[in-house]
């Protein structure tokens, strides 16, 4: 964000000067003026800013500078000076929704603490602001599904294609690369929006009771059965099943989930009565289950069943370039649950990130957003020591620049000196420098 920028109003030329160089001194940079026209001028919804008026003023008061001002954009923050004794001027500015009142005299270093509380404000005004505007450009899938890369918009056109379809679909991916994120989406953006969304992870379900919370049980069925449960599948009628690490099934209870998918009918435990079931069916695996139904480890009639639509998620590692957008908006979403600043992403930082292979992919850039927003830590900067001359800070972020290049190409060395805009013989030498080694790079 740019350098913030105080608009000081007051008819009195001496204080008006004393005023700005104190703020001056204090880092700020001041516009000061004895014509509210001409601060007035510069105030927009985008100013980053605070305005600071005299109350007292030949020909128009502090209380219609501020009015003005709301009416160009009612969040921006009005500091008001009152002289000796105007106390209850100052109850009626606060209730009119000035940001502060400075009593006179007062100190410039009071007036300067005040000042940086209400650009605080500001900021974060603004940036909600833009955030709200990057938002209502995208579709939902898009604030979902984060990222500009070619996988991505495919990602988002496969799911915009089969939301508004009952067809049951399989969803491959790595650990953290989103499959649920994917799997309410499908759920989230087509005809059964309104009905239930019930997720199970196989994986963590005891296999003793995993048959019982699927299909669910009459009084009696067995022991410590004392009265009838709707399982999940029954109460997913008219919505979405979601079947998370579907390869950790029970391999006797897959045969009854394939006779469930097919006929569309379940039975509760304890009873002979069929139920009809109106569900999507939606399974997700990090395992490849052909190879895993060759070996006897999971049912191929089951995963033909399923493997009819499939929806395959590219891992970060494939996707480098949609991590600055992609951190940032986890961030986003760390400060609101934190209820914590963001700190400032530098461009080295996000080329750190960049040259990682993020083997947990977005669950563990999402880690990271919370530690960087809780200020906890910065793990992904390059390492430069405090007395870091400006040449090894410039090598430092060099090397992630080419390491992050060549991680984005998959090694390929054509398009990595290209794209940085260096000759082949001056990357292989940049390379030899940082120790790339070229056993790193595909050539091309």
């Amino acid at each position: 964000m740019d350098q913030a920028t105080v608009l000081l109003v007051d008819d009195e030329a001496d204080l008006r000067q004393s005023l700005s160089q104190g703020l001056e001194l204090s880092g700020q940079d001041v516009f000061a003026t004895g014509q509210p026209e001409e601060a007035l001028e510069r105030i927009n919804r985008a100013f980053y800013g605070v305005l600071i008026t005299d109350i007292k003023m030949p020909g128009t008061d502090g209380f219609g500078v501020m009015r003005r001002a709301f009416e160009i954009d009612p969040a921006l923050p009005v500091v008001l000076i009152t002289g000796h004794g105007d106390v209850p001027l100052a109850v009626e500015a606060m209730r009119s929704g000035a940001y502060d009142f400075i009593e006179k005299p007062f100190s410039v270093s009071g007036l300067a603490s005040v000042v940086e509380r209400a650009l605080d404000k500001r900021r974060l005004v603004l940036e909600n602001r833009k955030l709200r505007e990057e938002l209502a450009d995208r579709t939902g899938l898009e604030s979902r599904l984060v990222g500009r890369t070619p996988v991505m918009d495919l990602l988002r056109r496969n799911v915009m294609a089969l939301a508004a379809t009952d067809a049951d679909v399989l969803i491959l991916g790595e650990t953290g690369s989103g499959k649920e994120v994917v799997a309410r989406a499908l759920h989230d953006e087509g005809p059964r929006k309104e009905k239930p969304f019930v997720a199970l992870n196989c994986g963590a379900l005891p296999a003793e009771i995993i048959e019982s919370e699927l299909f669910g049980h009459e009084k009696g069925a067995f022991t410590g059965a004392s009265g009838q449960r709707i399982g999940k599948l029954e109460h997913a009628h008219g919505g979405t099943v979601f079947l998370d690490e579907i390869e950790s099934m029970p391999l006797e209870l897959q045969v009854k989930l394939l006779r469930v998918i097919e006929t569309r009918t379940i039975e509760r435990l304890g009873s002979n009565k069929p139920i009809e079931l109106d569900v999507r069916f939606i399974a997700a695996t990090k395992e490849d289950l052909e190879a895993a139904g060759k070996e006897g480890r999971f049912r191929l009639d089951l995963f033909y069943r399923l493997n009819v639509v499939n929806v395959s998620i590219p891992p970060l590692r494939e996707r480098l370039e949609d991590i600055p957008p992609l951190f940032r908006h986890l961030a986003v979403e760390a400060r609101a649950r934190y209820r914590r600043e963001i700190p400032d992403i530098s461009e080295v930082y996000l080329a750190g990130l960049m040259a990682r292979d993020w083997p947990g992919n977005v669950r563990e850039l999402r880690n990271v957003a919370d530690r960087f927003v809780l200020g906890l830590e910065q793990p992904a900067d390059p390492q430069i020591s405090a007395d870091a001359t400006l040449f090894e800070q410039m090598a430092a972020y060099e090397k992630v620049l080419i390491s992050a290049e060549l991680n984005r190409n998959g090694g390929a060395i054509k398009p990595t000196y290209e794209n940085l805009g260096l000759s082949r013989k001056a990357l292989y030498e940049k390379m030899r420098k940082y120790g790339l080694g070229r056993e790193e790079a595909v050539s091309g």
